[in-house]
């Protein structure tokens, strides 16, 4: 065999969107793109905010020559004490530059701090539903991936966490706002955890990966997970925020309180060269360090939101509005998601089964998509419901 076994056994579970798309593909071809509806790929359809490409062009003309070089492998010791001083003001956590790590984005950063404290056998704690690449970083690092369901509905279940805390476990990955439930982790239910893991004589790092933390919808703010919990790892990205998806810039920041921070501070140095990140992109560490504070405009994702949400549930479904992110996670009337799948396909629907995040029972789908295509489609989702 050409390709590891273990990377051809990870492809034959990893392939959901990649069905979807040669789907897509095919139906396109056959019925026509004006009669197809993608809602498969989370891929920011809108441009960055403007203060980050005026940003862009101002860095570019203007930054002296050398900036583009190799740097300390933590990045730009100036970016990271602006990324430093920006997240200790929404926490009210210490942070300082030694606590932060600029990275290839969140992905990035998650393979980074998991490769920095899995020995093979190592246990890490995933919450159903979750990011579907959670247990391939898992498995990168020799780890096993531990999964509890959330609550029915998909919050963190304190207990069932506590009851699977083992010596092997490791750390606990959180997702808030959600991929793909959009629910965002309320601040009592956060601080319940942390409660439940300081009383733990060796209690497990939380990693926190937080690509949707911005995107909050009916006027929320974020809740920080570093905010309530002791010995947390942030993982960020600008993706989604900024709709960078492609220039892969985020971070990763260690919490003060984690004992021996700085050993662990090295460690990920270490991980992000022999990764092969080497480092985050030079000028979009600049870029990031002024204008890290821009957002998307997040009223269009919102009426989309109500727009998909409002008109599923008038055809039938059982649908639970996003608090956060541009995910809508849709119950589906039969038990057999990928069944369900198969028959939206035949309407020209594309969606991804729940299954794919570790929920059976739902699908998945963007609202990274155009408000006509939302409302072309709702005819479609109404004959696949009522046959």
């Amino acid at each position: 065999m050409i390709i590891a076994r273990a990377v051809a056994q990870q492809l034959e579970r990893s392939s959901w969107i990649r069905r979807m798309f040669e789907e897509g593909t095919r139906l396109r071809r056959e019925l026509g793109a004006d009669k197809v509806f993608d809602f498969t790929l989370g891929n920011p359809e809108v441009e960055p905010p403007g203060v980050v490409l005026q940003t862009l062009r101002r860095l570019l003309e203007s930054e002296p020559t050398g900036q583009h070089g190799y740097m300390p492998n933590l990045g730009f010791p100036d970016v990271r004490a602006a990324i430093a001083q920006r997240l200790a003001a929404e926490t009210s956590v210490p942070f300082v530059a030694d606590n932060i790590c600029m990275t290839v984005g969140a992905a990035g950063a998650c393979n980074v701090i998991l490769k920095s404290i899995l020995d093979p056998g190592d246990e890490v704690i995933l919450l159903a539903p979750f990011f579907a690449e959670y247990p391939f970083y898992v498995a990168n690092h020799g780890g096993r991936s531990i999964v509890i369901d959330t609550t029915d509905d998909f919050l963190p279940d304190v207990d069932r966490i506590a009851a699977l805390i083992t010596p092997r476990t490791r750390a606990i990955l959180l997702n808030t706002p959600n991929n793909p439930s959009g629910r965002v982790y309320p601040r009592e239910r956060l601080r319940e955890l942390g409660a439940m893991l300081s009383a733990l004589p060796e209690p497990p790092l939380v990693l926190s990966d937080e690509p949707y933390r911005n995107l909050l919808y009916d006027g929320a703010t974020p809740s920080f997970v570093a905010s309530e919990i002791p010995r947390t790892v942030v993982c960020y990205s600008w993706s989604k925020a900024q709709a960078v998806a492609g220039e892969r810039i985020g971070y990763l920041a260690l919490s003060p309180s984690i004992p021996k921070s700085a050993t662990l501070m090295n460690a990920c140095a270490f991980a992000n060269r022999t990764l092969g990140f080497v480092n985050a992109p030079a000028l979009w560490q600049r870029v990031m360090a002024e204008a890290g504070d821009a957002c998307v405009d997040i009223a269009p994702y919102q009426r989309k939101r109500d727009l998909l949400c409002d008109g599923l549930r008038d055809a039938g479904y059982q649908v639970r509005k996003p608090e956060g992110g541009y995910y809508v996670f849709l119950k589906t009337p039969i038990p057999d998601d990928v069944a369900f799948v198969s028959t939206l396909v035949k309407h020209g629907v594309l969606t991804v089964p729940g299954t794919g995040f570790g929920r059976p029972g739902y699908l998945r789908l963007t609202l990274t998509v155009t408000e006509d295509c939302i409302v072309r489609s709702l005819p479609s989702f109404a004959k696949a419901l009522h046959g």
